[in-house]
């Protein structure tokens, strides 16, 4: 069965969207793999309890220069949007949550998982 996929858009730093397309890479997950790689850090975000601060965090980043499109699962951005809801209960004044949420994500599946010694 195919699952319906909803397209997305996010900004970020030139050098994390470098470190992510290493990563990807050397994660074995391909080229074609961003997505996948991006849609298992949304999942391992929202598992953490404290996520809203994680993405409270990820509202400070600037200088996002660097365009990525993803495609999400429509089962992924339904939890994304009772994830959102959740983070504006905390911090209502946060803006574009759901870029925020996902670049959190990104952020710390690079700080959380296994990095190679090459990786500065």
């Amino acid at each position: 069965m195919m699952q319906n996929k909803v397209m997305t858009s996010i900004k970020l730093q030139k050098k994390l969207h470098r470190r992510l397309q290493q990563r990807i890479i050397e994660d074995g997950y391909g080229m074609r793999g961003k997505s996948k790689w991006i849609i298992e850090s949304i999942e391992s975000l929202l598992e953490l309890a404290d996520f809203p601060t994680l993405v409270d965090i990820a509202d400070d980043m600037d200088q996002l220069s660097d365009i990525i499109s993803i495609r999400i699962p429509e089962r992924v951005m339904l939890r994304i949007e009772k994830a959102i809801i959740q983070v504006r209960k905390q911090y209502p004044t946060i803006e574009g949550v759901k870029s925020n949420l996902i670049r959190a994500s990104i952020v710390q599946r690079l700080l959380r998982d296994p990095t190679t010694v090459t990786e500065v």
